[in-house]
């Protein structure tokens, strides 16, 4: 398993560093920091601030996933659905809160609201081509390979 330093900065005093749930966690979970409770409405987004910024090495990018517990008996979930922290991003770290569910929401301050995944990506040099290798897919498009 590899180990990277990131720097975060808190933007808030009341900010909580993001926490592994477990040594082998791939998320680190996000804490929302807005000093009272926020009501989410059913099929309505909030922006959530984490009170905290991070420096994201370069060659990686933070992904915002929903974390699994609150997503399958709340309802809630990055509206986004994967929400992506470029390295050279420097401002507050927000989840933007969508409420799947039919009930009210009540988001309590200092609670666990997303998970962030720090993970390495390549760019890509993109090349206008006129043609393009043949492969057995083809242009098979969705459900093109089966069900099974």
């Amino acid at each position: 398993m590899n180990k990277y330093s990131v720097r975060i900065k808190k933007l808030d005093k009341n900010a909580t560093t993001p926490t592994y749930g477990s040594e082998f966690a791939a998320g680190a979970d996000l804490y929302a920091c807005e000093g009272e409770a926020v009501t989410i409405n059913p099929h309505e987004t909030k922006l959530i601030h984490t009170g905290i910024a991070m420096e994201i090495p370069t060659g990686f990018a933070g992904l915002v996933y929903a974390r699994s517990g609150i997503a399958s008996r709340r309802g809630l979930a990055p509206a986004n659905k994967v929400g992506v922290i470029d390295s050279d991003y420097r401002g507050e770290i927000m989840v933007a809160l969508h409420n799947h569910s039919e009930i009210v929401q009540t988001i309590e301050n200092g609670e666990r609201i997303a998970q962030l995944v720090i993970t390495p990506y390549i760019t890509a040099d993109f090349i206008l081509s006129d043609e393009l290798d043949d492969t057995q897919r083809g242009v098979g498009g969705f459900g093109s390979t089966g069900t099974k």
